[in-house]
């Protein structure tokens, strides 16, 4: 996919930029560059890889700085509803603003 000048001109609007004219063509060089790139990645046959999570797995053993799934706080909905104006029922109460 080739960009041209109007493509880069309508992008910059899009985007809120303003480039001159050498910017322009400077742009339309490096994003034409770019998306060669991505037409050459695309075009990499990647069946039977499997994905990774991380790629450093393939050169070392990486393991999972996750902590246990465990409850550590508590529910203090009193304490927390005691600056409250109105509650009802552990909720709070607030004037109707719609008829």
């Amino acid at each position: 996919m080739a960009l041209t000048l109007t493509d880069v001109t309508r992008i910059a609007h899009l985007a809120r930029l303003e480039l001159a004219d050498a910017d322009r063509e400077h742009t339309l060089a490096q994003l034409n560059e770019f998306f060669g790139l991505v037409e050459q990645m695309q075009a990499v046959d990647t069946s039977g890889i499997a994905p990774l999570a991380h790629p450093i797995e393939q050169i070392e053993d990486v393991a999972l700085r996750l902590r246990e799934d465990a409850v550590t706080e508590t529910v203090e909905r009193d304490a927390n509803q005691r600056c409250a104006p109105a509650t009802q029922d552990g909720l709070y109460l607030v004037p109707k603003v719609i008829e």
